[in-house]
């Protein structure tokens, strides 16, 4: 007969295995139909950022149907856009980048002598392989067709997903409680409504703070006369959807570039752009914007970040922090936080009020 002690050990133990054979099994199994898996993520999302306009146009007269198609429209309307804006200003200022970053890397390997030569001299023979690098792009022509044809499908399905999240949202809980029990019922519909307000305050959050720091950078960059600051800002706003990656590669990315171009002293300046932006980041958007919404600790993001970019790769780096807020909530919820059962069934009143 073992003692208690070594008895609690043995099965907090099994119960930990347990959750990490199920946690192991769940992710395997996402990673494995991610052709499936990722849009319906990327449409949550999205729903989550535009389920706002919807009671907006209800209230108004449109119909849900013609509501959820019109803030379909608008969304593509607005990615499209974004998106040409975006590569526009990469595109134009890619060569003033790339050509930064070199002139950076050259006068950077001076200051450290015989060790920068070196170093200078290695990527000079790797840069000589640019042949066979066009020849191996040249032979995958086939397979970036099929990368294309993927990501076309995937956002046609991500975007009939969006409108029917959007159109038939409100009918989900009523849903859930046909197919459960009244108390779990309510505990699920809870844990969902926490999961999808976490979603919603993070990509509201995060668009928003993207938008302030590529404005501030790109007019301190224009100042100062930084070449390519239109690309360094919209480097910038795709950089504050990876949190502490983005913003450092494409900080980094702005400062080489003005070290360049005006020396040590410019870069210095760019430098104290970036941090002052990020240092309002940090302590006033971030606390201001969300605080009440997304409550995760640093380290808990730099770990889902490093994660998800494990298991997807760069849609994986996107996606952890908004899931691992999702989660966080229904934990909240599950320890009787946020989101309770009670005060659910007082707000689904509400709704079906209004609606």
């Amino acid at each position: 007969m073992l003692p208690p002690p070594i008895r609690a050990a043995a099965a907090w133990s099994a119960a930990v295995i347990l959750f990490l054979g199920v946690a192991g099994f769940v992710v395997f199994v996402v990673v494995e139909l991610r052709a499936a898996t990722i849009p319906m993520v990327i449409a949550l999302l999205a729903t989550a950022l535009l389920h706002p306009v919807m009671p907006w146009l209800v209230n108004r007269g449109v119909s849900r149907g013609a509501a959820a198609g019109l803030t379909c429209a608008t969304l593509v309307l607005a990615v499209t856009g974004g998106i040409a804006l975006l590569v526009n200003s990469l595109v134009h200022s890619a060569p003033q980048i790339a050509s930064g970053l070199q002139q950076a890397g050259d006068r950077i390997a001076s200051w450290l002598g015989p060790l920068g030569g070196k170093i200078q001299y290695a990527l000079q023979q790797s840069s000589g392989s640019g042949s066979n690098l066009v020849d191996s792009l040249a032979s995958g022509v086939l397979s970036g067709l099929g990368l294309v044809t993927q990501l076309l499908t995937g956002g046609v399905l991500a975007l009939a997903l969006v409108f029917f999240f959007l159109r038939d949202g409100h009918r989900f809980a009523d849903a859930i409680h046909e197919m459960m029990p009244g108390k779990h019922s309510d505990t699920v519909i809870a844990c969902g409504q926490q999961a999808f307000a976490a979603m919603a305050g993070f990509m509201r959050g995060t668009t928003l703070i993207a938008l302030i720091d590529a404005t501030f950078i790109f007019i301190g960059l224009l100042l100062l006369g930084v070449p390519g600051a239109a690309g360094l800002g919209a480097l910038v706003f795709m950089g504050a959807y990876i949190p502490f990656v983005g913003a450092f590669l494409s900080g980094t990315a702005a400062v080489l570039v003005a070290l360049a171009d005006g020396g040590l002293s410019t870069a210095l300046w760019a430098l104290g752009v970036v941090l002052a932006v990020q240092v309002i980041e940090g302590h006033v958007l971030q606390p201001l914007i969300q605080s009440r919404t997304v409550e995760l600790h640093p380290a808990t993001i730099m770990i889902a970040v490093v994660a998800g970019a494990g298991i997807a790769g760069i849609i994986g780096a996107l996606l952890a922090v908004p899931v691992s807020a999702a989660g966080v909530g229904v934990v909240s919820v599950l320890r009787g936080g946020a989101g309770t059962p009670r005060a659910l069934t007082s707000r689904r009143k509400r709704q079906r009020s209004q609606n």
